[in-house]
């Protein structure tokens, strides 16, 4: 089997991949970039991938599975020289979806908290304890998107003690979770919920998704975590909301213009906490036994995991 391995990444981090694919999978002929010539490209039947240049999986007409390395393939399905009909799956990471959840318990709990007021305090030489907080229990966390990442935080967070809710678009169940569906469970669950955590993937659906009229309808002074993709979110609506009280905190891990600009008014909102697009990381060591799982079962023609719906984006 000839494999195809291509990012968006340095020289130093693929040859990390590189090492751990082929210890994992000896004896396979590796490229590292397009082929050359027609026979080279017609060998290629599989592509590892770490969102790659728009069209560099064309003219392979022998692939036969597209395996991302990332979670979200939001930006693979925006390439127009995606291959279609190929199967395409999603990078589903033990270690990913570990550091999602601690990330996630970080935010609530230092909203639930307000370890973020008194991180200003500090910067102040300012000596005040906080009102009482909230108990866990009365803390209503509302999680939306209750796929492999979302279900894994609303249980996490769950089984912590907080009350969670959680909103999907397909039905959903999951332990000590109460789950929901639908445009109207979902305006009562914004209007009740204390935090508003965001782990939907990006379609065409959720581009623009907190906008000023989602904003306006979620609880006053309520917190908006985003951990899923800038684009899901009005930038300009958002400070608005801010500014006026309506959101009371904003801990923001995505953005539409990434690297943030230095000048942009989230790095000194007294009420944004920016994170440098790490809440969860993909990690190679836990990431390539799934790549190599998927590449056996290919050979064998046994079923692959984690496809991608692509009507869905998802």
């Amino acid at each position: 089997m000839s494999l195809l391995l291509l990012g968006s990444w340095g020289e130093a981090e693929r040859d990390r991949w590189l090492a751990l694919l082929q210890q994992a999978l000896p004896g396979e002929q590796w490229l590292l970039a397009a082929p050359q010539d027609a026979a080279e490209a017609a060998a290629v039947e599989a592509a590892i991938v770490a969102n790659p240049a728009p069209g560099s999986l064309g003219g392979l007409p022998g692939l036969r599975l597209i395996q991302s390395v990332w979670a979200g393939v939001d930006r693979l399905l925006q390439d127009p020289g995606l291959p279609p009909g190929v199967p395409l799956a999603r990078m589903v990471d033990p270690a990913m979806n570990e550091g999602m959840v601690h990330t996630a318990l970080w935010a609530q709990l230092s909203l639930q908290r307000g370890f973020f007021g008194l991180q200003a305090q500090q910067r102040e030489a300012r000596w005040q304890a906080p009102q009482q907080p909230l108990r866990a229990v009365e803390w209503q966390v509302l999680v939306l998107g209750l796929g492999e990442l979302g279900g894994r935080v609303a249980q996490g967070l769950a089984g912590l003690g907080y009350a969670v809710s959680g909103w999907s678009r397909r039905p959903t169940e999951l332990a000590g979770v109460r789950c929901l569906q639908g445009e109207a469970e979902l305006a009562r669950a914004l209007a009740e919920a204390d935090s508003v955590l965001n782990l939907l993937p990006l379609t065409e659906a959720t581009r623009g998704f907190f906008d000023a009229a989602r904003l306006a309808a979620m609880k006053p002074g309520a917190s908006l975590v985003n951990l899923a993709r800038g684009a899901q979110l009005v930038e300009d609506d958002l400070l608005a909301a801010l500014d006026s009280g309506q959101i009371g905190h904003a801990v923001l891990d995505v953005f539409q213009v990434e690297p943030l600009p230095p000048g942009h008014r989230f790095w000194a909102h007294p009420r944004v906490t920016v994170l440098p697009h790490c809440a969860a990381q993909t990690d190679p060591r836990s990431a390539v036994p799934v790549v190599a799982a998927n590449l056996r079962a290919l050979r064998a023609g046994q079923p692959l995991r984690h496809l991608v719906e692509r009507g869905q984006g998802y």
